[in-house]
């Protein structure tokens, strides 16, 4: 059997240099828009993963048109290449759950069973609030801008009365936030909003709790298509 063929049948994800390009390589093949006429179809073929019957054909002097053809596809190919390879690596190394969203706590209970039974790696943020009370509704809404930033955080809200301790959460220490991780206390902030001015934004919450060390990296996404296109291929 061939070298070549050999490449071919290597599996996908193959480690190491021959890995990497016949990962390269299938990923090229499979990236060609089927718009692209046959001819040129061909041509890219042959330049991806060239065989022995082909050699003959590959070696002749390529003309302008095919160059820059080839130059063309390897640029986007490569693009979308590297995109997809970042999207695995984050997808590999990401772990836990992801929330999306703030969820509200009906009860002592549940607040309880929330820094209780969470994954012990996952970041959970209580906000305790007060129908009525300056500062809260406009906390919410922070939290729910920042529940979409960072997914792996766990942000949820409860009344100050349905904890059960009113009397720990009377109106003048509202609004507070609670940060836990592992069922420990990381951060107790009482009249959270006396850190703001009077109309604040998520980006103000974000940046106060990440003075205090208290949220992760954001979620790495990928670079739109818009975003990548715009950039020099190296």
């Amino acid at each position: 059997m061939s070298g070549a063929a050999q490449e071919e049948d290597l599996p996908a994800n193959h480690t190491g240099p021959k890995g990497v390009i016949n990962d390269w390589r299938r990923f090229k093949l499979d990236s060609v828009d089927q718009t692209v006429p046959q001819n040129k179809r061909e041509l890219l073929r042959q330049m991806s993963s060239p065989r022995e019957d082909d050699k003959e054909r590959t070696n002749r002097k390529m003309s302008v048109q095919e160059y820059e053809l080839i130059q063309e596809e390897d640029e986007r190919c490569l693009k979308r290449y590297r995109k997809q390879c970042m999207q695995d690596m984050h997808d590999r190394l990401s772990f836990g759950p992801t929330f999306e969203e703030v969820y509200e706590l009906e009860s002592g209970e549940d607040f309880l069973e929330v820094i209780e039974k969470e994954h012990r790696l996952t970041l959970v943020v209580v906000h305790v609030y007060q129908h009525g009370v300056k500062g809260c509704e406009q906390v919410n809404s922070c939290l729910d801008c920042l529940a979409s930033e960072y997914p792996s955080v766990k942000f949820c809200r409860i009344d100050a009365v349905a904890t059960g301790a009113a009397e720990r959460f009377s109106s003048e220490v509202l609004p507070a936030l609670l940060v836990y991780k592992a069922g420990e206390l990381l951060g107790n902030f009482l009249s959270f909003t006396k850190h703001f001015s009077e109309d604040f934004f998520a980006t103000d919450v974000e940046a106060f709790l990440n003075e205090y060390g208290l949220l992760p990296e954001k979620e790495f996404t990928a670079c739109a298509d818009g975003e990548e296109e715009g950039g020099d291929v190296e």
